[in-house]
């Protein structure tokens, strides 16, 4: 579905990405781990259309990413939650979520994403009416969440989700991101610092570390590996 061969981003001559592949397919949980700094975000950033890169090649299931804008590749399927959330702050709870729903597919479903949604997170329907920007974080994060399935899209990328939220809330965040992978087979790419809460979720893992993937698996080779028990899970080698 999402194809990223030899990609290369860089901020005044500072390289973010070097050289970066990697392989989203239908149906797929892969995340995206590694320190801070490490080009995560950067990452969504470019797929999503908001960075250019300066070199390499993203294709999302055959269409040239690079060659359209970032609107139309919403318009792909493509949803992005950003890092820190980032709501509507003035606007309510629904109008929010309505904001999510302009794309051609998250209008013609409108009616069963709605559902979906409210089922995902009672409390967005409990708080419709309320300003966005008067939630607490955690429902700050769910209604972005919701506002990226509003668009009933075909990948959803999460950008640190769990970022400022107390683990329970994490927890019931987690649960969620994986209840909608595995009922609804959505395709979804996460970017978490949660390393070992999101490897365990996932089909397939990449270890982003300085702008360059250095090791990818699934979630039972990454574990295995004593460089990310050591430096991601806190694990010594003995």
């Amino acid at each position: 579905m999402l194809e990223i061969t030899g990609l290369s981003v860089a901020y005044g001559g500072l390289h973010a990405l070097t050289e970066v592949s990697l392989t989203v397919r239908e149906g797929q949980f892969v995340t995206v781990v590694g320190p801070n700094g490490a080009g995560k975000s950067t990452l969504f950033k470019t797929i999503s259309g908001i960075v250019p890169p300066v070199a390499g090649a993203i294709r999302f299931d055959g269409a040239d990413l690079l060659a359209l804008p970032a609107d139309r590749r919403a318009h792909l399927g493509i949803a992005h939650v950003p890092e820190g959330r980032q709501v509507f702050r003035t606007l309510t709870v629904r109008e929010n979520l309505e904001m999510g729903a302009y794309t051609a597919s998250g209008t013609k479903q409108w009616s069963h994403t709605i559902e979906r949604i409210h089922t995902l997170f009672p409390i967005l329907a409990e708080r419709a009416g309320q300003l966005a920007g008067t939630l607490s974080g955690g429902e700050q994060q769910m209604l972005a969440i919701g506002r990226g399935l509003a668009s009933a899209p075909r990948l959803l990328m999460l950008d640190e989700p769990s970022m400022g939220l107390a683990p329970a809330v994490t927890d019931t965040i987690f649960e969620r991101i994986s209840q909608v992978h595995r009922e609804d087979g959505l395709t979804i790419l996460l970017v978490e610092q949660r390393v070992a809460e999101a490897l365990e979720l996932s089909d397939h893992g990449y270890v982003l570390e300085t702008g360059r993937i250095v090791l990818d698996g699934p979630y039972q080779t990454l574990l295995a590996d004593d460089r990310v028990r050591r430096s991601y899970l806190g694990i010594g080698d003995g």
